[in-house]
């Protein structure tokens, strides 16, 4: 069997070095037939010369495409080098090498993802803004594919070389909740494994700013629900369209029974409008989700 660590790098000099010789170290332990795949995705310091001196194999990009792009070019590269299992894990050292047995061995017990929770295990440092953006996206996610999953923005996760053939990435933001929404609709078996989740040095790659991490998160948040909950995302904004027509002509029915008139006209279409505008959503909702079956 051959294992294939992949690793997503921006800027990641000072911790990538020890990540990739901990990765080997565990690897010969396993004695399993290993490599360690680098994709730079743009960085501006000496992380793909630092990375490659530590004994990997690296891909750059040309410029910084962000994590699901990079995931992307993990899989494709991890497929071409022949791996028939691949373990992901990031390159600033807040997961642990050491715990890569742990996932493994779900894999050998059957399951085809195995994603590291920090939620279910031990985390030492995560600021509160993205502790709550992770909980509310592993609701989403639970809500979508009908499993609990506890951390599904983990970027600890090990699969078989059958499931990474079929992951389907859209999002150029992240992969997280791509892979595991799109592989339960194909009814692989997904499992959680607790891992150790330290606090991070220096400052994220990721996160730039609160709000920026705000933003980033709650577009890809409406991103989810519209690719893989239609129903729910263009029935929730056609029911707020039929509630604001309903508002309207509940308050023109109340002064046609105590004035016994309307009112203006327009306020009479427009009750009409919202409705038939709110119908049309709910139905363009279900049509997408036919097409997406």
């Amino acid at each position: 069997m051959k294992l294939v660590v992949t690793i997503p790098a921006y800027n990641e000099e000072k911790t990538i070095a020890s990540i990739i010789k901990r990765i080997f170290t565990v690897a010969k332990k396993l004695k399993h037939k290993s490599e360690v795949i680098v994709v730079n995705d743009g960085s501006t310091d000496r992380t793909a010369e630092v990375a490659k001196k530590a004994g990997a194999t690296v891909y750059s990009h040309p410029k910084n495409y962000g994590l699901g792009t990079t995931f992307k070019t993990e899989l494709e590269k991890a497929l071409e080098r022949k791996a028939d299992v691949i373990v992901h894990i990031d390159a600033d050292g807040q997961y642990l090498p050491e715990e890569i047995p742990l996932l493994l061995k779900k894999l050998e017990e059957g399951a085809d993802l195995a994603l590291g929770s920090r939620f279910k295990g031990k985390i030492e440092g995560m600021p509160l803004i993205k502790r709550f953006g992770n909980r509310i996206f592993s609701l989403i996610v639970s809500y979508i594919t009908k499993m609990p999953v506890s951390d599904a923005q983990t970027g600890f996760r090990a699969f078989t070389k059958k499931l990474a053939e079929e992951a389907n990435i859209t999002s150029s933001f992240t992969y997280t909740q791509d892979q595991i929404i799109t592989i339960s609709k194909k009814k692989f078996k997904i499992v959680e494994v607790p891992v150790t989740f330290l606090k991070r040095e220096g400052k994220s790659r990721l996160m730039k700013s609160p709000l920026d991490y705000g933003i980033r998160g709650g577009a890809n948040l409406v991103r989810l629900f519209r690719d893989y909950a239609p129903i729910t995302f263009f029935g929730s904004i056609g029911m707020v369209f039929i509630t604001a027509g309903l508002a309207i002509g509940s308050w023109l029915l109340y002064r046609f029974l105590t004035l016994g008139a309307i009112g203006k006209t327009p306020s009479l279409i427009l009750t009409v409008l919202l409705i038939v505008i709110g119908l049309q959503f709910i139905l363009f909702g279900f049509y997408a989700d036919s097409r997406k079956r």
